[in-house]
């Protein structure tokens, strides 16, 4: 069952509460998977230990979901990773979406659209700007379950260790390597933030955010700002 040529790799930290529908997904997943977590305080890493099935490899490392994504990339003996965050879900037969994707050598990198599991008119408008955005600039993010070949992720020296954008920082570097490959069919993501917050607020918060970012506010400044609209 694992034996397919792909790893995904799973960043957790803190994710007690939904944690027995994460390992209930990584336990069928048709590929080896990688969770690593950053120094949870609750019960994620103990039942991720006792839990997942031999395919699943669960490691610590230090806290910060770049550096943990580094690790598990590093570990990872495939020729093709994905990321995925742990409260986001593939497509039914995304694996296989992705590696055919890879194989058939149509970029060394790419991404999933994405949707909501709660599919309000104003996320569904919201999911659908974040995927025509990416598709226009090349630029993806961690919710839109980023993958790559091994030799790219080796290329560009995986993530930047800063405390937030590095997946933006990511696509950076990858789109020197080529375009990405856009898979139409979405993964599924928690809108948990956009529910606790309200979609208008975590909008301009995260638009204010990015805005700063790109005119050159270091992601330690605007942290704050970041976990404020999750």
């Amino acid at each position: 069952m694992a034996s397919e040529p792909l790893t995904i790799v799973v960043p957790v930290l803190n994710e007690v509460s939904r944690v027995d529908a994460l390992i209930s997904y990584l336990n069928t997943l048709p590929c080896k998977a990688i969770v690593v977590d950053g120094g949870s305080t609750d019960d994620t890493y103990v039942k991720l230990q006792t839990s997942v099935r031999s395919q699943v490899r669960v490691m610590s490392a230090p806290r910060g979901r770049a550096t943990q994504m580094n690790v598990g990339a590093r570990h990872a003996d495939t020729p093709f990773l994905l990321f995925l965050h742990a409260d986001t879900t593939l497509p039914h037969n995304g694996v296989m979406h992705v590696i055919a994707a890879l194989q058939e050598n149509k970029s060394v990198w790419g991404r999933f659209d994405v949707s909501f599991d709660k599919a309000t008119p104003i996320l569904r408008l919201v999911a659908w700007f974040m995927n025509w955005r990416s598709a226009l600039t090349g630029i993806c993010t961690g919710d839109q379950a980023i993958f790559m070949t091994a030799a790219a992720f080796t290329a560009v020296a995986g993530f930047d260790e800063i405390p937030l954008m590095e997946d933006i920082e990511l696509s950076k570097k990858l789109k020197s390597l080529g375009k990405p490959i856009r898979l139409r069919t979405p993964v599924v993501t928690a809108a948990r933030r956009w529910r606790s917050n309200g979609p208008i607020r975590t909008i301009l918060v995260m638009w204010w955010v990015r805005l700063r970012y790109w005119f050159g506010a270091p992601p330690e400044a605007l942290v704050k700002w970041y976990n404020d609209a999750r």
